[in-house]
C-alpha cells in the first residue's frame, strides 16, 4: 500500500459523514463537454466519482486534464485518485514541496514541474509497463523520463474520485488533502499517446477520444459541494 504521512487525523464523526457521502452520491450524469468542475471549498466530503468506459486493468495509460488552483504550494493536493479495496492503484498528487507525483500500489515517483497556479495548466501523465517509462507533460512539453515499476499492472474494479483521496475503499477522506480549484477536460486512454497527439490535445485540436474517460461523454456522480459551470 502507498505509505504517506498524514497531516492530521480527522474526527470520527467527520469520517462517518464522509463514508455516508460516498454511498449516497447523486444519480449518474453523462457528459461534461464545455463544462468545468469547480471545487470551491476545502472539505472532507465533496468529490466527483467517475465511471470508466472500460475495465481499468491497465499495462499503459495516458491521463490528461486541465487544472487551476490557488492553494499554496505547501498544501498537499490530490489531483486524481483510483483505488481498489486494498491499494491506491493510481494517485496523482501535488506534494507539500511543490513537486508533482504519482503512486501505483506503493512508493511514488516525483517530478519538478512548473507550479500549478490560478491560471489553467494542461497536464498529462504517461506510463507503460513494458519499459516502466513515465513522464508528465505540461502545456504539451514532456518532463524527463523516469523508470517506474516496469512489469506492473493496474488492477480493475476500483473507484475513481476527483477532489478527494480515499484512504480505504469508499471512505477515509481528509479535508487537508482535498482539491480546491477547477478541473476540466479530463481524458484517459489505455495506451501512451504520441507527442504529437498530446500537443494537439493541449491546443484543443481533435484527437481520438479517450477510451477510458472522454470528457464529452463521461459518466459521473457529484457529491457534496461541487459545481458544474460553463467553460467560458
Amino acid at each position: 500500500m502507498k505509505m504517506r504521512v498524514k497531516a492530521a487525523m480527522i474526527p470520527v464523526v467527520l469520517l462517518s459523514a464522509a463514508v455516508w457521502s460516498l454511498t449516497h452520491s447523486t444519480a449518474t450524469q453523462v457528459g461534461l463537454r464545455n463544462k468545468v468542475l469547480v471545487f470551491p471549498f476545502e472539505t472532507d466530503f465533496s468529490y466527483v466519482a467517475l465511471v470508466p468506459q472500460k475495465d481499468m486493468a491497465l499495462q499503459a495509460f495516458t491521463l490528461c486534464l486541465r487544472v487551476a488552483t490557488e492553494l499554496p504550494e505547501e498544501r498537499q493536493i490530490i489531483l486524481f485518485a483510483y483505488r481498489t479495496s486494498d491499494y491506491d492503484e493510481l494517485n496523482v498528487w501535488r506534494e507539500k514541496d511543490g513537486r508533482v507525483s504519482f503512486y501505483m500500489s506503493g512508493d511514488g515517483t516525483f517530478y519538478h514541474l512548473p507550479p500549478l497556479s490560478t491560471f489553467r495548466t494542461s497536464l498529462c501523465l504517461t506510463w507503460e509497463s513494458r519499459t516502466g517509462l513515465a513522464a508528465f507533460w505540461v502545456e504539451g512539453k514532456r518532463s524527463t523520463y523516469q523508470v517506474y515499476k516496469p512489469g506492473h499492472s493496474i488492477r480493475p474494479k476500483g473507484t475513481v474520485l476527483l477532489g478527494q483521496d480515499p484512504d480505504k475503499h469508499l471512505g477515509g477522506l481528509e479535508a487537508t488533502q482535498s482539491f480546491v480549484g477547477e478541473l476540466t477536460d479530463l481524458n484517459m486512454w489505455d495506451f501512451v499517446l504520441s507527442r504529437s497527439l498530446i500537443q494537439a490535445w493541449h491546443y484543443g485540436h481533435k484527437i481520438p477520444k479517450g477510451n477510458i474517460f472522454d470528457w464529452a461523454t463521461i459518466k459521473y456522480e457529484l457529491s457534496g459541494n461541487v459545481m458544474v459551470v460553463d467553460d467560458d
